[in-house]
C-alpha cells in the first residue's frame, strides 16, 4: 500500500501523526502533504519524524530535489487519503482548483481517492458542502462519513473525524483481497416499530450501527449485500441493496422472501418480541384515565424460521444481553439453530446501544468462543466476517 496522506486545515489535523503511524503498522508506505493552514495545527517536523520522509507544504516542493513532487507522487501512490478534509478542500476537489500543494497533487493523482470530511455540523449541512460531497461521490471518491459527537467548537452533532482505527480499517479493507466475492449476504439491522395508534409505537434503543458496519464491510470485501433495516438515522452504505421496513412482520416478510437468494444471513436487527393485538385507528386520548392496558402478542420469530429452512443458509445471530451474557447467548445459539452468535453486554454503556464501539463474544456450535476486544464497530464487523469465512472454509 502506497499512500499519500493529505492533511487540510482543521483541529482534527492533530490526529495526523497517529494516523501515519497506524497506517504504517498496517503495512502502508506513507508520504504526507500538508496545506499551509494544516501546518498551523500540526507540525511538518512531527509528521516527517513519524513518516520517515520529508513533508510537502509549499506548492512547488523542494527546488533542490530535481523533480516536481506532485507528478512524482502521482506515479508512485496507490491511494490519496485526505483526512481531515475541510469544506475548503472539498470545494476545491469538486471544482478542480489547484492552488496549493495538496490540491495540485489531487489533480495529478490517478489512483483511488478517499476523503474524510471533518468540520462544524452547520458547515457540514450547508447545501454547497453537501453538493460538493455528492459530486465527489459520483466521481468515485470514497467518502468516510463523519462521526457524531462533541465537536471542538462545543457544538454537538455530525462533523467529527472518524477515529483513527476506523480510517485505517477502511484503508485496509480497500486494499484487502475481495474474499467475499460471489457471496450473497442478507443482513438485518436497526430496530422495529410496533404501532399502538397512528402516533405512538413500541420500539427499542438499537441504532443499527453494527448491522450497517457489517453491510459496509461485506460489500467492500466483494459480497453482494442486501440490507433489510428498520428506521435509523444512518446513511445507507454504498453498493448495498437496501430495503426499508418498520414492523417485525414486515421484516419477517422481506427476509423470508429474500432468503432463497442468499447463502449467508446475519441477523443484527433488534426485532420486537411482541406487538399490540389491536392498533387504534385514531390517536388514543388520555382523558380521565390513570392507566392504560395494552394486550400484546408474539411477533414472528425470524431467526427460528431461518434455522428451520432446508437447505439452511449460514446463520449469524446476535444476542444483546444485560446479564449472564455467555449462557444466554449459548442457549439462543442452540435453540435457534444458528451457526455463530455474537453476544454483547448492552448494560455496558461504552459498548451498548448507539455506541461507536463494540466488544463481543462470538460463540460457535462446536463450543468454541472468540472474544473480540473493544474496537470501532467497523473493525468488529470485519473480524466477524473473518470468522464466518473461516467456518465456511471448513464446510
Amino acid at each position: 500500500m502506497k499512500i499519500v496522506l493529505g492533511v487540510s486545515g482543521g483541529i482534527a489535523a492533530y490526529k495526523a501523526p497517529e494516523l501515519v503511524r497506524r497506517l504504517q503498522d498496517a503495512g502502508a508506505e506513507v508520504r504526507v502533504i500538508l496545506t499551509p493552514n494544516a501546518a498551523r495545527f500540526v507540525s511538518p517536523l512531527s509528521l516527517a519524524a513519524v513518516s520517515g520522509h520529508g513533508v510537502i507544504v509549499e506548492q512547488w516542493g523542494d527546488s533542490g530535489s530535481g523533480g516536481v513532487d506532485h507528478i512524482e507522487f502521482a506515479r508512485w501512490a496507490d491511494l490519496l487519503l485526505i483526512a481531515p478534509a475541510s469544506a475548503n478542500i472539498l470545494a476545491k476537489l469538486a471544482t478542480g482548483i489547484a492552488d496549493d500543494a495538496l490540491t495540485t497533487y489531487a489533480v495529478a493523482h490517478r489512483g483511488d481517492v478517499m476523503v474524510a470530511p471533518a468540520m462544524n455540523t452547520f458547515m457540514l449541512q450547508h447545501p454547497t458542502v453537501i453538493a460538493n460531497v455528492e459530486t465527489l461521490r459520483a466521481r468515485g471518491v470514497i467518502i468516510l462519513e463523519p462521526d457524531t459527537g462533541l465537536l471542538a467548537c462545543g457544538d454537538e452533532g455530525a462533523g467529527r473525524l472518524p477515529d483513527v482505527p476506523v480510517i485505517v480499517e477502511r484503508v485496509r479493507t480497500h486494499f484487502a483481497a475481495r474474499d467475499l466475492e460471489g457471496r450473497n449476504i442478507l443482513i438485518t439491522a436497526g430496530p422495529t416499530r410496533e404501532a399502538i395508534d397512528p402516533v405512538r409505537y413500541l420500539s427499542n434503543r438499537s441504532s443499527g450501527k453494527m448491522g450497517y458496519a457489517l453491510a459496509e464491510a461485506a460489500v467492500r470485501r466483494g459480497a453482494n449485500v442486501t440490507l433489510v433495516s428498520g428506521p435509523t438515522s444512518l446513511m445507507t452504505p454504498a453498493g448495498v441493496s437496501f430495503e426499508q421496513i418498520s414492523s417485525a412482520s414486515e421484516m419477517y416478510e422481506r427476509v423470508m422472501n429474500a432468503l432463497p437468494q442468499h447463502q449467508i444471513v446475519i441477523k443484527a436487527a433488534a426485532v420486537a418480541d411482541f406487538t399490540p393485538v389491536e392498533v387504534a385507528d385514531r390517536k388514543i386520548k388520555k382523558g380521565d384515565r390513570d392507566e392504560l392496558t395494552l394486550t400484546l402478542k408474539k411477533t414472528p420469530d425470524i431467526l427460528a424460521a431461518i434455522g428451520e429452512r432446508s437447505p439452511k443458509p449460514f446463520v449469524v445471530a446476535f444476542a444483546a444481553e444485560t446479564d449472564s451474557v455467555e449462557a444466554n447467548a449459548k442457549t439462543k445459539l442452540l435453540k435457534k439453530n444458528a451457526d455463530l452468535i455474537v453476544a454483547n453486554d448492552v448494560a455496558d454503556k461504552s459498548i451498548g446501544f448507539d455506541s461507536e464501539q463494540n466488544e463481543v463474544l462470538v460463540l460457535a456450535r462446536d463450543g468454541s468462543t472468540t472474544r473480540l476486544a473493544k474496537a470501532p464497530k467497523l473493525v468488529i464487523a470485519n473480524r466477524i466476517l473473518d470468522l464466518v469465512l473461516a467456518r465456511l472454509g471448513r464446510a
